[in-house]
């Protein structure tokens, strides 16, 4: 077993052969991750000392940050004792993920091209989760698909998610031709450290493309219930489409005060709103940054882009935190 060092003073120990996410999660070191599967960048560290090994291709990473020593935590195995120059969550405690039975329990279609599903636990399953994490549906098959949950915690213990069809997908197929209300599932989750951190004081931008406005909705119905508790000093929210169907849901419906930008990319001359990509919309509207943080959801090169012009801007990378949306060939 090595043991791995990182920058915080925490340590923990990595079996050959584990990812150096996977030990640290064991060992309650929560570092921050979503993808799992070394595209995102999300959970990214630099190797200061010792030798890691890659299990497989850690896609998310520039050529420039590989020259510099970085690492995909997701993707990587120690071989030695390492020095990982990392962030962590803190004293965050992550609810462990378990795998759970769950039927369907409605189907509804918000557009064109997305699904509402809501998925019934047991009665008797104890599943907690963190507005804006995902879980892994399992189907028949053991067809494995993620996906953000779409509500807060709620005392029915209903899960809903917000699922676009994908042309072609083994899971979409299912999805928008086959499956039926009461049908049987499995559940993997909760998983991913998309969520909200101290909100107290600060501005809160919420960056979403498609249905990356899923957590989003998780979050703002969890601001809902804050009850007593500090309060953001703004919330704003940022969500791009191609066309005005796409924007399929109003965040008006939590009850939060925000201010609400639909920004469209394919819109004809009927569209007198925001165009083009929702960095480039929240840039043309901000320039100061000072007690901002930026929460952004939905494809790589928004959140890629996204990160690289608002650091530029201004803004804290600390404050930026992302769950890219890592589309399978066969979704």
């Amino acid at each position: 077993m090595s043991l791995v060092q990182t920058s915080s003073g925490k340590s923990f120990g990595a079996e050959q052969g584990e990812t150096l996410l996977d030990a640290a999660l064991r060992a309650k070191v929560t570092l921050a991750y979503s993808c799992r599967t070394g595209r995102c960048g999300t959970c990214k560290g630099r190797v200061r000392a010792g030798s890691t090994v890659a299990l497989h291709d850690e896609l998310g990473l520039s050529h420039s940050e590989r020259a510099a020593g970085w690492i995909l935590t997701c993707a990587r195995s120690a071989t030695s004792n390492v020095d990982l120059e990392i962030e962590d969550l803190g004293d965050v405690q992550l609810f462990p993920a378990k795998t759970v039975p769950c039927r369907i329990q409605a189907l509804e279609r918000l557009s064109v091209d997305v699904v509402k599903a809501t998925l019934r636990l047991p009665p008797t399953t104890d599943f907690s989760f963190r507005p804006g994490q995902y879980i892994d549906v399992i189907g028949h098959g053991g067809l494995r698909r993620s996906y953000s949950i779409a509500n807060a915690p709620a005392p029915e213990k209903h899960i809903e998610l917000h699922i676009r069809q994908v042309p072609g997908g083994a899971m979409s197929a299912y999805w928008f031709e086959q499956a039926k209300v009461n049908d049987l599932l499995r559940l993997h989750g909760p998983l991913g450290t998309f969520f909200l951190r101290d909100v107290e004081g600060m501005d809160l931008i919420f960056l979403a493309t498609g249905t990356g406005i899923t957590p989003v909705k998780s979050m703002l119905e969890s601001l809902a219930q804050r009850g007593t508790l500090p309060e953001p000093r703004s919330v704003s929210i940022f969500w791009g489409g191609r066309m005005l169907h796409d924007i399929y849901w109003n965040p008006a419906e939590t009850g939060v005060s925000h201010q609400f930008v639909p920004v469209l990319s394919r819109s004809g001359s009927e569209w007198s709103g925001a165009r083009g990509h929702v960095q480039q919309a929240l840039l043309a509207q901000r320039s100061e940054w000072t007690r901002t943080t930026v929460y952004a959801c939905g494809s790589e090169a928004m959140i890629h882009d996204a990160r690289q012009q608002l650091v530029a801007a201004g803004l804290s990378e600390r404050r930026f935190y992302s769950d890219a949306f890592v589309c399978s060939a066969t979704a």
